[in-house]
């Protein structure tokens, strides 16, 4: 059978055509057919016992939190330590919270690292309108015992990734990028030494959430965004697009209460606190669960698609500041820097997280 290479623009054109007459689990199959998604099947790890190391860098925040218990009930992945940034809530809660969430999942031995408490040039903005003023309203957790490490966050970072062979360290970054942009430019060398940053981030179909045109963490410290998308690191962006697919209905956030022991009814706790904000918002059947999508990606990518493309961040204007400038339709001549995630099979990801959640 001969096989006929389709122009850009017929790709295009087919898309639309079949998206319009199917549903969008067609359009995305045959968007993968013509070259015009990517699956990430090829960067699952080949086996459980072949640990990915990772650094998860976040400002917990209830998703942050679910995404580090998901992170620790995974044997697939190995957290070296937890490093905190102010973006949720300022930096002298979100390490706390970071180490509640430890203690809650029966990981105490997990180190955890106070980072940056302001943005590199900015005032900080916090989310205490949708977290609380915790940042972790839902549930009360006990105050942690586990200490928090003396050595500061970008220290850790950057000592890590020197002591670890090339390649073989993930940063899973669900907060701003503070942290991560201040050890590259502190210790360049650092940047080659990265497997890949996996970052829950930006937006370009859904635009924005915290102003019309920015998400919350890029928003947080665009500066350092810039400096991160600047970088030539292999950068995977789980963006608004993605996560606004995963929503926590209530058949979803029941499972979780479901679970056995006292996680599940946490996560729940959680979820229905924030969504309480978030349904009403978007006039969806539940919230946006944002950074498990990170973790699930680094467990199974297989469940997303997206394409390699140009971002850049806008860091100027007083209406754009914080948008990730997205060259999703491939109209410039930017070299891509970015792999931008579009879809995701939002079922099978829950059920990731619900399995994982029932392990601790």
């Amino acid at each position: 059978m001969k096989k006929v290479r389709l122009s850009e623009s017929s790709q295009t054109d087919m898309a639309i055509d079949i998206f319009k007459a199917f549903d969008r689990r067609a359009f995305i199959q045959s968007m993968v057919a013509i070259g015009g998604l990517a699956t990430f099947g090829a960067n699952w790890p080949a086996s459980a016992q072949q640990a990915r190391k990772i650094i998860i860098d976040a400002d917990p925040g209830q998703d942050d939190a679910i995404a580090i218990l998901v992170a620790l009930a995974s044997p697939e992945l190995s957290v070296l330590g937890i490093t905190c940034v102010a973006g949720n809530a300022p930096l002298a809660l979100t390490q706390k919270n970071a180490r509640m969430v430890c203690e809650l999942a029966g990981r105490p031995d997990i180190l955890v690292f106070a980072g940056a408490d302001r943005p590199l040039k900015r005032p900080l903005v916090t989310a205490g309108h949708l977290h609380g003023h915790t940042g972790l309203d839902g549930y009360t957790l006990p105050d942690p015992t586990m200490p928090l490490q003396s050595q500061p966050a970008v220290e850790f970072i950057i000592e890590t990734l020197r002591r670890e062979p090339v390649g073989t360290v993930t940063i899973a970054a669900l907060g701003p990028l503070t942290n991560i942009a201040t050890a590259l430019q502190r210790a360049p060398d650092i940047a080659g030494r990265i497997e890949e940053i996996v970052m829950m981030g930006g937006a370009y179909f859904e635009v924005g959430n915290i102003t019309p045109t920015a998400e919350f963490n890029v928003y947080v410290d665009p500066d350092a965004a810039q400096v991160v998308f600047a970088s030539g690191i292999k950068l995977t962006v789980v963006p608004l697009d993605v996560t606004h697919q995963v929503l926590a209905t209530a058949a979803r956030a029941q499972a979780m209460r479901n679970l056995p022991g006292k996680v599940g009814i946490v996560a729940a706790s959680w979820v229905d606190f924030f969504e309480r904000f978030d349904k009403e918002k978007y006039g969806a059947d539940g919230a946006p669960i944002h950074d498990p999508c990170v973790i699930g990606y680094l467990l199974r990518p297989d469940l997303f698609s997206g394409r390699l493309v140009n971002v850049e961040i806008e860091t100027v204007s007083e209406l754009t500041v914080g948008m990730t400038v997205t060259d999703w339709w491939r109209v410039t001549r930017r070299v891509p820097n970015a792999t931008f995630l579009r879809y995701v099979n939002a079922q099978g990801l829950f059920d990731l997280i619900i399995e994982r959640l029932g392990r601790l």
